[in-house]
């Protein structure tokens, strides 16, 4: 299967760069995949779409304000950092810019020395492992300080308040990018679920920046996936089992929990709970196993998630979907609009 078969035109003006207020009056597409029908709504109304004895999966993992500027420490030469994941302890994979300042060897320092770097190895991708020092038990309440929230390339304004590029239920630290179909929850619409009979949980899958990387393989089965770490607890792989067991719907809330889920479900043969690392490439042609409706944005042309997407419907009818959105003025991408797959 070629990339460009997953190409669709979008205009500058459809990517969304502000979010919508409040956070549930964005647009919801309905897609229904048994008749092939489209319903034009509003986010709040996925309540009307929630039966009770479902259960709604949520990616509670939130952002890392892991954009760092410094400077080399031995020429002042200014330098910037995007942490990716944590290795070990105070070792991180990182991006570096200009990567020719990021030798083996080099030292930087950022927010005028409250966090030190060394680049301990240079990998085969460009991308360093770095060791940071600072005071204190944690990086992160140095990170909350001095580092910046890394916005997707194609959001051009900076976000008056951070917090809209976090969930309302996020929770545990160590994303580079927002799992952007929960970002339309309020709590409110979260407890107007509950109260419904619509069972809630969580699962961490921390965001790499690897999900804005274009695929560059012309066959979309020599593409890599990156890695990312995630978690399932023993409540959530719990409230799944019994969900399948008495008839309800998995319904996961972004391609995030999507890949967790189905992650799990593909080495273990079911839901349990587990911790690890997944690259799995799901694009058509794959069996799900776990999941029943997804929630999620609208995705990048030729991107790893419109081919997930794509894997859960039909291609064609997904990019006659897309096609539907811009002729209807969705917005599209992080901060835009939603689609509803049941």
């Amino acid at each position: 299967m070629k990339k460009q078969d997953f190409y669709y035109d979008l205009p500058k003006e459809r990517i969304a760069q502000t979010p919508a207020e409040p956070r549930d009056s964005s647009r919801l597409m309905v897609v229904h995949r048994d008749t092939g029908n489209f319903e034009h709504r509003h986010f709040y109304d996925i309540l009307d779409y929630l039966n009770p004895g479902d259960c709604l999966i949520l990616n509670n993992t939130r952002v890392l304000p892991a954009r760092l500027y410094g400077v080399k420490q031995d020429t002042g030469a200014h330098v910037e950092f995007l942490l990716l994941n944590q290795k070990e302890n105070d070792v991180w994979e990182v991006i570096t810019g200009p990567g020719r300042r990021a030798k083996s060897g080099a030292r930087f320092s950022f927010g005028d020395g409250l966090l030190h770097a060394e680049i301990l190895e240079v990998l085969e991708n460009g991308n360093r492992i770095a060791k940071f020092q600072y005071d204190g038990d944690s990086i992160f309440p140095v990170l909350e300080k001095i580092g910046e929230m890394p916005l997707p390339h194609y959001i051009t304004k900076k976000l008056e308040d951070s917090e809209r590029y976090q969930t309302v239920y996020s929770k545990e630290l160590g994303s580079a990018a927002a799992p952007t179909a929960g970002l339309h929850f309020t709590k409110e619409l979260l407890q107007k679920i509950a109260d419904k009979g619509v069972k809630i949980g969580y699962v961490t899958l921390h965001v790499g920046i690897g999900t804005f990387r274009p695929v560059k393989a012309e066959n979309i089965e020599d593409h890599k996936m990156h890695s990312e770490h995630y978690h399932i607890s023993v409540e959530t792989a719990k409230l799944i089992q019994d969900t399948k067991a008495n008839g309800g719907r998995v319904v996961a809330v972004g391609t995030t929990a999507c890949r967790t889920l189905e992650s799990v479900a593909t080495l273990y043969g079911n839901i349990q709970s587990a911790d690890g690392w997944t690259s799995i490439f799901i694009y058509p042609g794959y069996t799900f196993r776990c999941i029943d409706a997804l929630l999620t944005n609208f995705h990048l042309p030729e991107s790893t998630l419109i081919m997930l997407v794509s894997a859960f419907y039909d291609r064609e009818k997904i990019l006659a979907a897309y096609k539907t959105a811009v002729d209807e003025n969705y917005r599209f991408f992080s901060l835009g609009d939603a689609m509803l797959l049941l």
